[in-house]
């Protein structure tokens, strides 16, 4: 071998060798990179779960104040059907002598209507209450929603930065066809 072979192989082992010292070098810090990238896909993912948790309060507000409706509606029914049946009892027991003859039935029947109408009052308290338990449920959603969703396009973006940091160290960088270009 003249001197001119062993030169080249000499230098093509000593850059061999400094190119592993160099990757080597970089090691620590790709896993710098590394660890960055994968903390900001588990920001990524927990504020995936903050969204899906507003999402799920939203639809059970959407649930409650559709059911509180429903309940109004059947107590607003039977409150139309208990007020005519009272007043038909009633006119029926118009005359006065009748009325004197029917005091204990007219007594029955006010016994009968008070009752039937604080039953009544009492679901319409119960509706409204679940009424508003609904809507307040879906205020508190959408709130969260939203800050989940502002934490989610924050990470998103953090994720992305760090994806490119990590990629440009390891020498991965994708094309992606300019599509990443602001």
């Amino acid at each position: 071998m003249n001197l001119t072979q062993f030169y080249r192989v000499f230098l093509i082992a000593v850059s061999t060798h400094t190119i592993c010292i160099a990757a080597y070098s970089q090691s620590p810090a790709l896993k710098n990179l590394e660890a960055a990238v994968a903390a900001a896909r588990t920001r990524v993912e927990m504020n995936e779960k903050k969204v899906a948790d507003a999402d799920s309060v939203i639809a059970a507000g959407r649930r409650m104040i559709s059911e509180s409706k429903a309940g109004l509606k059947a107590v607003d029914s039977e409150s139309r059907k208990l007020e005519k049946e009272y007043a038909a009892q009633r006119s029926k027991s118009g005359d006065r002598t009748v009325a004197n003859k029917a005091k204990s039935d007219l007594r029955l029947l006010e016994t009968h209507y008070k009752t039937g109408n604080r039953e009544l009052e009492t679901r319409f308290r119960d509706a409204t209450r679940l009424q508003t338990t609904g809507i307040s449920a879906l205020q508190r959603g959408r709130t969260a929603r939203k800050n989940a969703m502002d934490g989610l396009r924050a990470a998103g973006d953090a994720l992305k930065v760090s994806q490119a940091k990590y990629d440009k160290a390891a020498g991965t960088e994708k094309d992606d066809g300019g599509k990443n270009r602001k």
